[in-house]
């Protein structure tokens, strides 16, 4: 197996630049942390069993396979809808090549080489790979144009095929060592980069991640020519003369695609989505990789933006559904919420490589949200239903239009579920990092860890039953003597009193005890350096750490700016958002008031949803009588559960912001013409 770290391995080359550069924190690999806890473990192991099989034998089923074996044949007519179905093969590899490494399978790994077997019959001699038009160049797919590459800005997703490739070969090769899948890749990256770049072909790709891809070869084999070429896409952003900049329209103006202005220029989060994420994700590694502080700016900006003004509360991005996209700042609405799944998987990546560049725990803090709120609500329970939009809020009415009030085994379009095929099983990769002589705890996932720590072989143990309870206990154990090294424990935003790095979202009152430190069983002082609880000693063997952090219920309210939450609450527990479901609350969610004085109790319940802790409180409903005549309140017990968990028990209704007063309410009668608003 090649240990190459996922994110910070450079093998030594000759480059464009004076001195080879990097992030100056290091990522710990995901195969030196295993995972032993009862709520990450089970989800890996259900992707391994049950999401990678579902996904490889739905790509089977749809044609997306057949699409290469046509291609190698180079007759038959393209069977799938979208030019870019090749990723959802590309993206299961990927996944499934993570999953090998933690849970080695024979047989799984035999049908990933057939496959590959028919990616490389499918490649042309020159290393082109886009079976939409190999398979009939003289009748390509309809978004593919007559020629190679002249739709790439727009439709044709050429060089996002080439990406995902890229990146699936840097996980077969991590994961296995071989070579078959990285030599395709090699192959058509050669062919990417002898195409496009200053004086040839000048395009910024429609939909990024070949950025991302191209930095991933650059660390498998140190050619600059990888390195340079995604940089080169990132800077031909903005260069376009076919827009107009002063529109308002997003397609018209290039923001859609964020191809309005060069990259630089930009300080909003902007455009689809999903193409932003990977784009800013890309932007943190050109720039860590090639000094380029214009990069580093521009990326650091954008942040700020998307985490001020444009994620929801339970780290979902892109409001609008018209284009997948970034709505204007504090354009959240609830009831048309998009958050796409794949969003929020371009979210971690962008949010981790911004941890690598800066250190600061704010960053892991977005990336927690994200990871276990409105990500994993993207895979049902069962591990083969999906969600392709996350809502914030669904309602019992027929008047009301939702975009996906329910979970379904797969989309035309597949991008979401293939995404949580690869993005699962790398979890234990965010679990520490490292800094020369600092060791920083990310996440807290039981588990046991080996690092190497300034010369010394340090074993850490992780126990903890979070998310559900806040007792964390970390084991040092240097394997021969004594180490000096600081133990940097990130201290969540939530546990300081902290919603988000902004004032996007803050919590009401702010009466939640600090947390406690203990070494060995004695209390220790410490102090914060960028969210980090620094503990600088010389660390014997089975030191023990102990960190309480508190896991009271929180209400949350939103900005004042997000009209669509004025006079609302949300909750949250711990790194948890919460939202109440039609199955605890007698079929309702849409009249429930939560007031200011509500007091909330927790209760562990093992049998429901795979297990999980729910928030109870006695509050007022409010009903409407059948003729529509006559509103009245009566006390009801209050259930909420983890957002991520919704929808795992059937359609019905939905709710994340709560009115805390009657004045608030949208009240819908059990007759859908009955609409009833209080003002």
């Amino acid at each position: 197996m090649k240990k190459i770290c996922l994110f910070i391995g450079i093998c030594a080359a000759s480059t464009a630049w004076a001195q080879v550069k990097d992030y100056p924190v290091k990522s710990v690999g995901f195969t030196s942390v295993q995972l032993t806890d009862s709520f990450w473990l089970p989800r890996l192991r259900t992707n391994h069993l049950v999401t990678i099989p579902a996904s490889f034998e739905r790509c089977e089923n749809t044609g997306r396979v057949k699409n290469f074996e046509m291609a190698a044949a180079h007759s038959g007519k393209f069977c799938t809808t979208f030019p870019f179905d090749d990723t959802d093969i590309y993206k299961t590899i990927e996944g499934a090549s993570f999953s090998l490494s933690l849970f080695p399978d024979k047989k799984l790994e035999a049908y990933i080489d057939s496959l590959i077997v028919k990616v490389g019959r499918a490649q042309e001699p020159d290393g082109y790979l886009y079976t939409a038009r190999t398979i009939n160049p003289a009748a390509p797919h309809a978004w593919a144009g007559p020629e190679r590459w002249v739709r790439e800005r727009e439709l044709s997703h050429e060089l996002y095929n080439s990406g995902h490739l890229y990146e699936a070969a840097f996980a077969h090769y991590y994961a296995t060592g071989k070579k078959t899948l990285l030599n395709i890749a090699l192959k058509n990256a050669d062919l990417v980069c002898s195409v496009f770049g200053p004086g040839k072909r000048q395009v910024a790709p429609g939909h990024e991640i070949v950025e991302m891809g191209l930095v991933k070869l650059y660390r498998i084999t140190g050619k600059a020519a990888y390195l340079e070429t995604a940089k080169f896409f990132i800077e031909e952003r903005g260069h376009y003369n076919g827009y107009d900049r002063n529109s308002k329209d997003p397609w018209k103006s290039g923001a859609y695609w964020q191809d309005d202005k060069p990259v630089t220029e930009q300080y909003e989060a902007e455009g689809h989505a999903v193409r932003a994420g990977y784009l800013y994700a890309a932007m943190a590694d050109v720039a860590a990789l090639t000094g380029d502080k214009s990069l580093l700016q521009a990326v650091d900006t954008i942040w700020q933006n998307m985490v001020s003004y444009k994620m929801y509360v339970q780290g979902g991005l892109g409001a609008v559904p018209s284009g997948e996209r970034f709505g204007n700042n504090y354009e959240l609405p609830n009831t048309t919420a998009y958050n796409e799944t794949c969003a929020a998987i371009a979210g971690v990546y962008w949010n981790y490589r911004m941890f690598l560049l800066h250190g600061d725990a704010k960053y892991m803090d977005v990336l927690e949200k994200m990871l276990y709120n409105g990500l994993i609500s993207g895979l049902g329970l069962d591990g083969k239903s999906f969600f392709y939009s996350n809502a914030m809020q669904v309602k019992h009415s027929f008047t009301h239009k939702q975009l996906e009030p329910e979970r379904a085994g797969w989309f035309e379009c597949s991008c979401c579920p293939t995404n949580l095929t690869r993005l699962i099983p790398s979890i234990p990769g965010y679990v520490y990092a490292q800094k020369d002589s600092n060791v920083y705890a990310n996440l807290f996932v039981a588990s046991s860890a080996t690092l190497k720590v300034a010369g010394h072989t340090v074993a850490i143990n992780q126990q903890n039953q979070y998310p559900w309870n806040g007792n964390l206990v970390f084991t040092i154990s240097p394997a021969k003597k004594p180490a000096a090294f600081n133990f940097l424990v990130r201290i969540p935003g939530w546990a300081q009193n902290t919603a988000v790095p902004s004032g996007l979202y803050t919590f009401a009152g702010n009466n939640t005890p600090p947390p406690v430190i203990r070494v060995n069983g004695v209390p220790v002082t410490y102090h914060m350096e960028k969210g980090y609880a620094v503990l600088a000693r010389t660390w014997k063997k089975n030191d023990r750490v102990e960190v309480v952090l508190p896991m009271e219920v929180r209400k949350i309210k939103a900005n004042e700016h997000v009209k669509e939450d004025a006079g609302k609450v949300a909750l949250q527990r711990g790194p948890l958002i919460y939202c109440g479901e039609w199955a605890d609350n007698n079929g309702s969610t849409g009249n429930i008031i939560i007031p200011s004085e509500a007091v909330f109790a927790t209760a562990w319940r093992p049998q429901l949803l795979n297990g999980v802790t729910v928030i109870t409180s006695q509050v007022p409903v409010v009903k409407v009588s059948n003729n529509g005549e006559q509103v009245s309140t009566s006390s009801q017990t209050f259930t909420a559960i983890p957002y991520y968990a919704w929808a795992n028990r059937g359609k019905g209704e939905m709710m994340v912001w709560f009115p805390e007063k009657i004045t608030d309410i949208d009240l819908l009668s059990s007759k859908p013409e009955d609409k009833i608003i209080l003002k």
